[in-house]
């Protein structure tokens, strides 16, 4: 694999690309999620388990990859929390893999 490597859709939502990115994220060193909003989802299945991802991307069920929400991204804080706490109770630990760019859009109830 390239030093970089980008998936893009064409922008009509279910396309897959949380699967594609989970695939390729197993040779990559970062992921990084650039735009969208927790109206998107994935699902990945992992080691028999189900993951369901809105803004985590999808790299973060595997171990040592650094995740980065870019800030293209349409943040729900109250969101986020909640998937980082299932993904936690999953065993999957986020602190210092997953971070948030401080120019993240955010959106609030």
């Amino acid at each position: 694999m390239g030093k970089n490597v980008i998936v893009v859709g064409c922008q009509w939502g279910d396309e897959g690309k949380g699967k594609v990115v989970d695939l390729l994220a197993e040779k990559a060193d970062v992921i990084a999620r650039f735009q969208g909003g927790a109206n998107a989802g994935h699902t990945i299945l992992a080691d028999g388990k189900k993951f369901v991802l809105h803004l985590v991307p999808s790299g973060i069920i595997h171990k040592g990859k650094i995740c980065y929400i870019g800030n293209g991204v349409v943040l729900d804080p109250f969101g986020l929390i909640e998937e980082i706490d299932s993904l936690k109770k999953e065993g999957i630990d986020c602190v210092g893999r997953l971070y948030v760019s401080s120019a993240v859009n955010l959106v609030l109830p």
